[in-house]
Parts: structure tokens; C-alpha cells; sequence
């Protein structure tokens, strides 16, 4: 089974007010086991990032500048997570940035492209009711080291969700 542990970081914190991705990872895992295969870019969203977000991730509009559109990367990152089951910490976050991006560059929603998308948000709530369920709290839980996250980024995220997925 191939699955997809993706993380995205954003402008803002809502899509429908027109904030964007400013990065997307995603990390392949197959029969369980991290393949080593790893899809990252950074994205020139078109508009300025909001101070709450950029205190989140330290991403700047200086450092995006010269990265390409969404539209530059869609291609490759629909190649990337075709037919896999997505794993994403609060899915509907990242899947409604998803689905806005690929609205704007003519294309179908997020799950047209894949088998699934699991939520691991829902599933370590499930796992772990009542208790603080983060990612940061997920990495404590099941002692995996994020002693390196000191901002957020969408590839580490990525790999720490990994970590505490499998």
C-alpha cells in the first residue's frame, strides 16, 4: 500500500478569504516503511503573508519571491500523491488550501487524484480521547524526538507525522 504523509503551510488561516500555500511536502511511505522519497517546494503565494502565520513558520514574502506559482508545481505534485492514501494532521486544513489551489489552476478537487484521505488528527483522537492530540503532544506521546521543531515547516512535519503515524 502506498500512502502519502503530506503537511502544507500556509498565508493565513482560511482559504476561502483567499490566503494560499506557501509550501507543501509530502513523504512516501510504502508497506509501512518510509521509502526515502520526499516531494517539497515552496510556492510564491501572489499576496502577504499574515503576521500570526509568519511567527508559525518564518516563511517571508522576501524568501518566496522567486519560487514558483502553485501552477508552476501542480503537475509535479499530482504526480507525486496520484493514487495514494493521503495522511494529514487536521485534513480539512490542508485539504481546503488543496482543493483552493487546484480550483485556481483549472483542476479537479484533492480527492479526485487519490484513494483516500485519512485524517490523523481524527484517528489519534479516537486513540487518545480527552487528551491534547497536536503534533508536538502526538511526538511526546510516543517519544519521537521534534526537538529540531522550532518553527513549523511542512517537511519536517511531514516526517515527524510519519513517525508518529507508523
Amino acid at each position: 500500500m502506498r500512502q502519502i504523509i503530506l503537511d502544507t503551510e500556509t498565508t493565513g488561516l482560511d482559504s476561502s478569504l483567499g490566503h494560499r500555500i506557501i509550501e507543501v511536502a509530502a513523504i512516501e511511505v510504502i508497506n509501512r516503511r518510509i521509502t526515502g522519497r520526499n516531494f517539497q517546494r515552496y510556492v510564491n503565494p501572489g499576496r502577504e503573508i499574515d503576521e500570526g502565520a509568519k511567527k508559525v513558520h518564518g516563511l517571508t514574502e522576501v524568501f518566496l519571491s522567486d519560487k514558483p506559482s502553485f501552477g508552476e508545481i501542480v503537475v509535479d505534485f499530482l504526480k507525486f500523491v496520484s493514487g495514494s492514501e493521503l495522511i494529514i494532521h487536521n485534513a480539512p486544513f490542508d485539504v481546503a488550501f488543496l482543493d483552493s489551489e487546484l480550483h485556481l489552476c483549472n483542476r479537479q478537487e484533492l480527492g479526485t487524484y487519490v484513494e483516500e484521505i485519512k485524517d490523523s488528527l481524527v484517528i489519534a483522537k479516537e486513540l487518545h480521547p480527552g487528551k491534547r492530540n497536536s503534533l508536538d503532544a502526538l511526538c511526546d506521546r510516543y517519544r519521537i524526538d521534534n526537538s529540531k521543531r522550532s518553527l513549523h515547516g511542512a517537511l519536517l512535519d511531514s516526517r515527524l507525522l510519519a513517525e508518529c503515524y507508523l
